[in-house]
């Protein structure tokens, strides 16, 4: 019985996978975290090369931040102007080369520069890809917010723990790198016409009501916690191995890797169990899971650790998507302006998260920075559990 309810739940991941018209956004998906994923497990030597402390990488993490906050102002404009498929399209291909700026930094200023022009473009193709998979859920009538975000969990897996098994051996990030940029520059071109051309449909123009606006709140909250949790994972987990566990170099990038395959697998089971459970119970079950996660991270041996991470992957896998279906059904808030909000609001933590914990483990440890992530992941649950039931 457990075999069949696994197989029909996993509805969503079929559809994507037989069709091309909804693979090719789910690749977009992917393709982000590939590059975040590929960007983690070299942190630590970037760091080492140019000489700076948790601190300064926090600072530089921060300007990353400060990229996507331009873009939660101008995307929702751009994406108006461009259409939604081929703001999603601009927004791939010009990532796909972001990323070289920081690799190539020489000194702590080109790596904050770097890092901004990668948050632009991070922060416009995460958004642009949610509306894109918004709109084609109107359009076609199907669920596949929580499969596509399945994608990019993937995408972390591929960067990150294949990334790994070659750590030892690549000499020249850059040239990983590169390899990485060619093989998905590839896949989009195959796949970008499947949606260049969709557009979002016309909606109704109302008057701006802030009071329509305040439960979206809320929800936003939610998701700068949680995406803060994720965030911090890409980019500390492989130093939190390193230098508090003091794992061995070849497990050191195990802790996204656990943390992304447990997330994918929660994300193709999302959809139907979102139907059975909703939202709101599945955000608060999420939560809790979460802050059991970070709970085994903080007893600090290695095992103990990913599987920590593990647990925090598959609690946390489900709350972003349920965060974009509800934010689409606000009342009196248009489905774009509801996911923009949440996604520019999500993603900012996302960046946001890891500049706090390099502060934080700046001024104590970095063990305290996860302290503050459990902390997250319990205000999210406290916060879920006064949603409305509806």
């Amino acid at each position: 019985m457990y075999f069949r309810f696994l197989f029909f739940s996993m509805n969503s991941l079929k559809l994507i996978l037989s069709k091309s018209r909804y693979f090719a956004p789910a690749l977009v998906f992917a393709t982000i975290n590939v590059f975040l994923g590929t960007w983690a497990i070299y942190i630590p030597r970037i760091k080492d090369k140019l000489g700076i402390d948790e601190g300064e990488l926090g600072i530089a993490l921060f300007c990353t931040a400060l990229g996507t906050l331009t873009m939660v102002l101008l995307a929702p404009l751009l994406i108006k102007k461009l259409g939604v498929g081929k703001a999603t399209a601009y927004g791939v291909f010009i990532l796909l080369f972001t990323l070289i700026l920081p690799f190539v930094a020489s000194t702590f200023i080109m790596l904050c520069a770097g890092m901004y022009v990668f948050g632009t473009a991070c922060g416009f193709t995460d958004i642009a890809m949610n509306t894109l998979v918004t709109e084609l859920e109107k359009e076609d009538g199907v669920t596949i917010m929580s499969a596509n975000h399945g994608f990019f969990s993937i995408g972390g897996f591929l960067g990150a723990g294949i990334g790994s098994f070659f750590l030892e051996s690549v000499d020249v990030p850059l040239n990983h790198l590169l390899v990485v940029i060619l093989i998905m520059l590839v896949l989009n071109m195959v796949f970008v016409k499947h949606y260049f051309k969709i557009v979002s449909v016309s909606e109704e123009k109302g008057t701006f009501n802030f009071k329509n606006f305040l439960p979206l709140l809320g929800l936003a909250l939610i998701g700068f916690f949680v995406m803060a949790s994720e965030g911090a994972i890409v980019d500390w987990s492989a130093l939190y191995l390193e230098k508090v566990s003091l794992a061995d170099i070849s497990m050191i990038g195990l802790g996204y890797t656990a943390f992304s395959i447990t997330m994918a697998i929660g994300r193709f089971l999302g959809d139907e169990i979102s139907s059975r459970y909703g939202s709101r119970q599945l955000i608060i079950l999420g939560s809790l899971l979460g802050s059991i996660g970070f709970a085994c991270v903080l007893l600090v041996d290695p095992i103990w650790v990913i599987i920590g991470f593990g647990l925090v992957g598959l609690g946390l896998s489900v709350i972003v998507p349920e965060l974009f279906r509800l934010g689409g059904k606000t009342k009196g808030v248009e489905s774009s302006q509801g996911i923009s909000f949440i996604s520019g609001t999500g993603f900012l933590g996302f960046l946001v998260g890891p500049v706090l914990l390099g502060f934080l483990a700046d001024l104590s440890t970095l063990k305290l920075s996860f302290i503050a992530l459990l902390c997250f992941t319990a205000i999210s649950m406290l916060i879920a559990l006064r949603l409305k039931r509806r």
